[in-house]
C-alpha cells in the first residue's frame, strides 16, 4: 500500500509511471523525494505543479547532505528558487558550505533569489548575440550553431529562464532569416578537420579502445590540465561528491593550506615486491604528469608494509623506471618512515572505540559472508593491552590482528589494520613484528604527506569509504581519492606470480625478457620511454578499464624511432655476391645518410667492395610474377652506392643450394632504372640478432574460456628466433647497450646488454610499418 501511495505521489510530481517505478527501486532516493514532496505540499497547501516537481526531483537525486533538504525545499516550495540554474547554484553552495549555520543573505545572493529578469532584458541579450554573429548567420542560415547564441545570452543573464531564452532566439532568428528553405533542411555536409600540426611527440592518432575507435588529439599534459577543471582545487576537498565532512574538516583544511601553500601534491605508491609493467606506466604518467601539469609536486612512496615479499632490487628497479620515463620525484619516501606515527594512531583508534584486537584466523575471514568477530565489543583497555602484546611479540603469526570497525562498499566488514609478522624488514630490521595493511596505511601516509589528489586505479573505489572514514575517525587531514581506469594489453600477462611461473618454466629468461610487458623488458627490447608516454597519452585519462592491442603501442614506438634511430644496413640470411667488374682496385667509401628524409642530421661511411652480401630472399632463380628483386634478366640497384648489379652466374654447392652469385655492375644513370633497390653489406661485422614475436597465441591467455589449459599452454613456440651469424655494416661497431638503429628494410633494432666487445647482440624492437615480406 505504501508503495502505491509513493507511486501516486511521484507521478503527481510530473514523473512518468516508468520513472516513478525506477525511483522506488532506489530506497535512498525515494525516501528523500518522498520527504521533499510531503514538505512542499505542506508549505503550498495544494498540489505540486510539474515545474516545482521537476525541481524537487532534481534536488532529491543530487543532494549529498540530507541535513539541507528541508532548507532547500522551503526555497523551492516558496518559488524563491524556480529555475534549474538556481537549483544548481544552491546545491553547489550547500556542498561548499558544509558547516552550520548557513548565511541566508549570502546564499540568496549566490543563488539569484529575488533577481527578476524581464522579457526586455532577454530580448536585448539575444539581439546582441545575434548582431555579433550576424554575418556568419546570414551565410550559414539554419546550419549555424544556435547553441552559441543561447550560450552567450545565458552568460549575460545568469538567472534567466532557459526556455524563455530559447524561445527568443527562435523568434529573432526566424525574423532575420525567414522560414526554412529546402536547402536549410538538408543535412550539413561533414567537413574533415585539418590535422593539427605535430608539435609534441604525444600528439595522438586514432586508436581502438575495447574495439571502438577513439581519437585523442591532446598531449598528456593538456589532458591532465583539463582534468584539473574536474578535480577539486587544493583545500576545497569538501566540494568533491561523496567527501565526508566533520566539525573539524574546515580547520584541518586551513592547516593543510598553510603547509602546502595551495600546491597540488600527488604520489606514486608502488609495492616493492615486483617489477613495474605497462599498466604502471599509465599510473606514473598520471600521478607525476598531473602534478607537473598543474605546477605541483609528486612523491615516490614505497609501500613497504609486507617484509615477506620485498627485495632491494625492486626498489632500485622501480626508481630507475620512473626516471627512465622522464620523471623526477619531489621526494622518495617509504611507508616505513611513518611506522611510529602509524602505530600511535592505531592506539588512538582503539581508545576512540573504533578498533579492536581479534583472534579470528585468516581462513575464517575469507569468503563473501564471514562470521562477525566475537571480539568486536571487547573492552577498550583490553584491546590496548593486547595490541601492546602483539607489538612485543607475544602472539604467533595469525593468532591476533587489529581490526577497524567499519563496513566497506564491497560489504567487507572490519578490515584488518595490523597483523603479526616475524620477517625482518629491509629498512627497520627486527624493530617491528607488527605491520600495517594497505587499507590502514594508504590514506594515513597520504595525510602525513598532505597529498591533495590521491590518484588510484578503479579497483580501489571499493576502499574510498574506508579512506575517508579512517582519516575522519582520527581527526587528521583527509585527502581526496580519485579513481581512473587500469591500462591492460592483449596477448600479455603482467601479474608478478604468473611472470615468476613463466621464468620457472623456462618460457622467458627473467623479468626483463623482451617478450614481456614489464617496463624493464620494454626498455631492453628497445622501446623508447617517449613512445610509452605517448601511448599513455593516446589511451587518454580514462575512467573505464582499457585493454589495448599491442600494435597500437608499437605504432607509438615507430613514430619515435623513425625520427631518432639512425639508419644502418644488416643482412639476416647472407648470400655472397661477387662483382666481377668492380670499378676500383680497393673498396669505395660510401656516404649513407643517418636519416634519408633529413640530410641535415648527418651521415656515416661504409665500405663498398667487390664482395658484398645481400639477403638470400632478395634473389630468386625462378621468380613468381611481380617479383622485382634480383633474378635472371632483372637487375637491381644497391642502395646508396649509385650502382646497379646484374646476374651473370649462380654458384651452387654439392646439394644444389645456391652458395654465391657473380654479377656485373654499372652506374645507375648509365641505363634503365631498375625496378627495385636492395640493402647490402660489405666488409661487415658478424652479430647475433634476436627476432621477437608475441609470447602468447591468444588475445586473453588468462581467460579459461579462450585458453582452457591455462596461460602456460598458450605459449607461442615461435616467439623467439635467434640469428647467430647475421651481418651488419661497420658503422655500428662502437654501439653501446640500448643504442637504437633502423636496419633498412628490416625494422628497428636495439643493442642488447648481452653484447660484449667484438660480439654485438641486437633485439628487434618492432618491424617497419610495411609488410616485411612485401616485394
Amino acid at each position: 500500500m505504501a508503495a502505491l501511495d509513493s507511486l501516486s505521489l511521484f507521478t503527481g510530481l510530473g514523473l512518468s509511471e516508468q520513472k516513478a517505478r525506477e525511483t522506488l527501486k532506489n530506497t535512498v532516493l525515494s525516501a528523500q523525494l518522498r520527504e521533499a514532496a510531503t514538505q512542499a505540499q505542506q508549505t503550498l497547501g495544494s498540489s505540486i505543479d510539474k515545474a516545482t516537481g521537476t525541481l524537487l526531483y532534481g534536488l532529491a537525486s543530487r543532494l549529498r547532505d540530507p541535513r539541507r533538504l528541508s532548507f532547500l525545499v522551503s526555497y523551492i516550495a516558496s518559488r524563491k528558487i524556480h529555475t534549474e540554474t538556481q537549483l544548481s547554484a544552491a546545491l553547489e553552495y550547500v556542498r561548499s558550505h558544509p558547516l552550520d549555520p548557513i548565511n541566508t543573505e549570502d546564499f540568496e545572493q549566490e543563488c539569484g533569489v529575488g533577481v527578476v529578469v524581464t522579457p526586455e532584458q532577454i530580448e536585448e541579450a539575444v539581439e546582441a548575440a545575434i548582431n555579433r554573429h550576424r554575418a556568419k548567420l546570414l551565410v550559414e542560415r539554419y546550419h549555424f550553431n544556435m547553441g552559441l547564441l543561447m550560450g552567450e545570452a545565458r552568460a549575460a543573464l545568469k538567472w534567466a529562464d532557459g526556455k524563455m531564452i530559447k524561445h527568443e532566439v527562435d523568434m529573432q532568428v526566424l525574423h532575420l532569416l525567414g522560414p526554412k528553405t529546402e536547402t536549410d533542411l538538408e543535412k550539413k555536409p561533414k567537413v574533415a578537420k585539418a590535422r593539427p600540426e605535430v608539435t609534441d611527440q604525444r600528439t595522438a592518432k586514432d586508436v581502438v579502445e575495447n574495439g571502438e575507435a577513439v581519437v585523442q588529439t591532446l598531449s598528456l599534459m593538456e589532458q591532465l590540465r583539463g582534468e584539473a577543471l574536474k578535480f577539486h582545487k587544493p583545500g576545497e576537498n569538501y566540494k568533491t561528491p561523496g567527501y565526508v565532512t566533520t566539525p573539524h574538516t574546515m580547520d584541518l583544511l586551513k592547516q593543510h593550506l598553510e603547509i602546502t601553500g595551495g600546491q597540488v601534491r600527488t604520489r606514486f605508491p608502488p609495492e616493492p615486491n615486483g617489477i613495474l609493467h605497462i599498466g604502471h606506466a599509465k599510473a606514473i604518467n598520471f600521478n607525476f604528469g598531473y602534478a607537473k601539469a598543474n605546477n605541483g609536486i609528486c612523491f615516490l612512496r614505497f609501500d613497504d608494509t609486507n617484509p615477506e615479499k620485498e627485495e632491494a632490487k625492486f626498489f632500485t628497479a622501480i626508481y630507475d623506471m620512473v626516471a627512465w620515463l622522464g620523471y623526477t620525484p619531489y621526494k622518495v619516501t617509504y611507508a616505513s618512515d611513518y611506522f611510529d606515527q602509524l602505530y600511535a594512531w592505531a592506539m588512538e583508534l582503539i581508545r576512540r572505540g573504533q578498533a579492536y584486537v581479534c583472534h579470528q584466523r585468516g581462513e575464517e575471514l575469507k569468503g563473501h559472508n564471514p562470521l562477525p568477530s566475537p571480539w568486536r565489543d571487547r573492552p577498550t583497555e583490553e584491546s590496548l593491552l593486547l595490541f601492546e602484546a602483539m607489538r612485543k611479540g607475544k602472539f604467533a603469526e595469525g593468532e591476533a590482528t587489529l581490526r577497524m570497525k567499519l563496513v566497506m562498499e564491497d560489504g567487507k566488514m572490519d578490515p584488518v589494520a595490523y597483523r603479526v609478522k616475524y620477517t625482518p624488514h629491509h629498512r627497520t630490521g627486527d624493530a617491528w613484528c607488527v605491520y600495517p595493511t594497505y587499507d590502514y596505511t594508504h590514506c594515513l601516509c597520504d595525510s602525513i604527506e598532505h597529498i591533495t589528489h590521491s590518484l588510484c586505479t578503479k579497483e580501489f573505489q571499493a576502499r574510498r569509504s574506508s579512506y575517508f572514514w579512517l582519516c575522519n575517525a582520527l581527526d587528521v587531514y583527509c585527502p581526496v581519492q580519485w579513481e581512473y581506469g587500469r591500462l591492460n594489453l592483449h596477448y600479455a600477462v603482467v601479474s608478478k606470480r604468473k611472470i615468476l611461473q613463466l621464468v620457472a618454466a623456462g618460457a622467458v629468461r627473467d623479468w626483463d625478457d623482451p617478450r614481456l610487458f614489464t617496463l624493464t623488458a620494454l626498455r631492453r627490447r628497445g622501446f623508447p620511454p617517449e613512445a610509452i608516454n605517448n601511448f599513455c597519452a593516446r589511451v587518454g585519462v580514462t575512467v573505464a578499464q582499457t585493454t589495448m592491442e599491442p600494435h597500437l603501442l608499437e605504432a607509438c614506438v615507430r613514430d619515435v624511432l623513425n625520427d631518432t634511430a639512425p639508419r644502418a644496413m644488416a643482412v639476416l640470411e647472407p648470400l655472397q655476391v661477387v662483382i666481377t667488374n668492380f670499378p676500383a682496385a680497393k673498396a669505395l667509401d660510401i656516404q649513407v645518410p643517418n636519416f634519408p628524409a633529413d640530410e641535415t642530421k648527418g651521415s656515416h661511411q661504409v665500405p663498398f667492395g667487390s664482395t658484398v652480401f645481400i639477403e638470400r630472399m632478395d634473389f630468386k632463380e625462378e621468380p613468381e610474377p611481380g617479383y622485382k628483386r634480383l633474378a635472371w634478366g632483372q637487375p637491381v640497384g644497391l642502395r646508396h652506392t649509385g650502382y646497379v648489379i646484374e646476374l651473370q652466374h649462380v654458384v651452387k654447392g654439392p646439394s644444389g643450394c645456391v652458395e654465391s652469385l657473380k654479377v656485373t655492375c654499372r652506374r645507375t644513370d648509365a641505363g634503365e632504372k631498375p625496378k627495385a633497390f636492395i640493402h647490402w653489406v660489405s666488409q661487415p661485422l658478424t652479430c647475433e640478432i634476436r627476432l621477437y614475436e608475441r609470447l602468447f597465441q591468444h588475445k586473453n591467455p588468462e581467460d579459461p574460456a579462450e585458453v582452457p589449459g591455462g596461460f602456460l599452454s598458450d605459449l607461442n613456440p615461435a616467439s623467439l628466433q635467434v640469428v647467430e651469424a647475421a651481418l651488419v655494416d661497420c658503422s655500428v661497431a662502437l654501439a653501446k647497450p640500448f643504442d637504437k638503429f633502423q636496419f633498412e628494410r628490416l625494422g628497428y633494432f636495439s643493442v642488447d646488454p648481452d653484447s660484449n666487445q667484438g660480439q654485438l647482440v641486437f633485439n628487434r624492437t618492432v618491424t617497419l610499418k610495411e609488410d616485411p615480406g612485401k616485394v
